[in-house]
């Protein structure tokens, strides 16, 4: 679809340029039949480099070629209204322009509002001090825990003060639905003062994309979801938003195992492979419980979440099971993992996610 756009732009320059050979008397142009003036031409012409110039910077993805695009399809529009009995049906083509340049304008301002907000999260992280982790940091968990922590490969460490993680999904919107959707995704976690900032772009069909953003700072939790990154489809927050978010961050611990031995998480042991983790801050607690197999790897997590955001909206269990594992900068965490809603109809599992990057920072 991106080849044939291309092309598309590239025979309305081309035919923009008529409109120069014409105004400068190069060539008789006879689908043209109103007078055209040098002054004119030079503005053909400037449509024609302009058109070439976002094809070029579409084919780039540059990050501004929706500036180029809108510039080009002003120009172009405005000769095509002086010149309307020649060349109104241009305008087709200038719409069909438009719309790309109009969606690829929401994405910008919708990865420039990420970007913003995950620079506040990195920058609100202080230095560790080079503060490692050490066997006696694990004397304070329980004893599942501490098999986990050691396996995972953290002592002897730094304490990670926030990550940055890359994803690929397949997601399902509703239980009834058959189909997977594909999606890559980015996270930004503090992991000193519980918050994230995640970004999702799905992928529906050649011309329609969902692009998502949740957040959790100060311990509110937000849901936004765009249709083409233009048209707010879900803007979601409240307690029972906020409630969810600190569940995930809870959950997602096992991407941070040092996140285990931070000061806004207690823990309580069930028995030799269980224990469940709570998260206290900002006044607000939630809870997970944490299962582990016999040589010390998480194999899931679970606990009741709000399912909707809506007055009647109703907890349900919430798990996450672990597929595969993989080592990232020397921490063996979940590479591989499904999460699933318990409800009275059956389970839907509604997320296949896996980690295809991981950057501690702990400076």
């Amino acid at each position: 679809m991106r080849i044939l756009f291309v092309v598309v732009i590239i025979i309305h320059a081309a035919i923009h340029l008529l409109g120069f050979v014409k105004g400068f008397e190069f060539k008789e142009v006879k689908s043209l039949t109103m007078p055209i003036s040098k002054t004119a031409g030079i503005f053909w012409l400037l449509a024609t480099v302009l058109l070439l110039f976002y094809a070029i910077s579409f084919m780039l993805n540059h990050k501004y070629q929706w500036i180029f695009g809108f510039v080009a399809v002003a120009i172009s529009q405005l000769l095509i209204i002086f010149f309307w009995k020649d060349a109104k049906f241009g305008t087709i083509a200038n719409l069909m322009i438009l719309v790309v340049v109009l969606v690829t304008f929401g994405k910008h301002q919708f990865q420039s509002m990420v970007e913003k907000e995950s620079q506040i999260i990195l920058k609100s992280t202080a230095s560790n001090n080079n503060l490692l982790v050490t066997k006696q940091s694990l004397d304070s968990v329980p004893l599942p825990v501490e098999r986990w922590l050691i396996r995972s490969g953290v002592v002897d460490k730094p304490y990670a003060t926030s990550a940055k993680v890359a994803q690929t999904l397949q997601l399902k919107m509703k239980p009834d639905q058959e189909q997977w959707l594909s999606a890559n995704a980015n996270q930004i976690s503090n992991l000193q003062e519980p918050a994230f900032i995640w970004s999702v772009e799905v992928k529906m069909n050649p011309f329609l994309n969902f692009y998502g953003r949740d957040k959790l700072i100060n311990g509110n939790g937000t849901m936004l979801i765009k249709l083409n990154a233009l048209f707010n489809i879900v803007n979601e927050t409240g307690p029972k938003i906020s409630e969810g978010s600190m569940q995930r961050y809870l959950g997602e611990m096992v991407w941070f195992p040092t996140l285990a031995l931070s000061d806004y998480v207690s823990w309580q042991s069930v028995n030799d492979s269980t224990a469940i983790a709570t998260l206290n801050y900002m006044e607000k607690h939630v809870s997970g419980t944490f299962s582990f197999n016999s040589e010390g790897d998480f194999i899931q997590f679970s606990t009741f979440r709000f399912m909707g955001n809506d007055p009647n909206s109703q907890r349900y269990e919430w798990v996450l099971k672990v597929q595969d594992y993989n080592i990232f900068e020397g921490i063996k965490i979940p590479s591989k993992m499904t999460a699933t809603w318990k409800l009275t109809a059956g389970d839907w599992t509604w997320l296949k996610l896996q980690i295809d990057d991981v950057n501690y920072i702990d400076e």
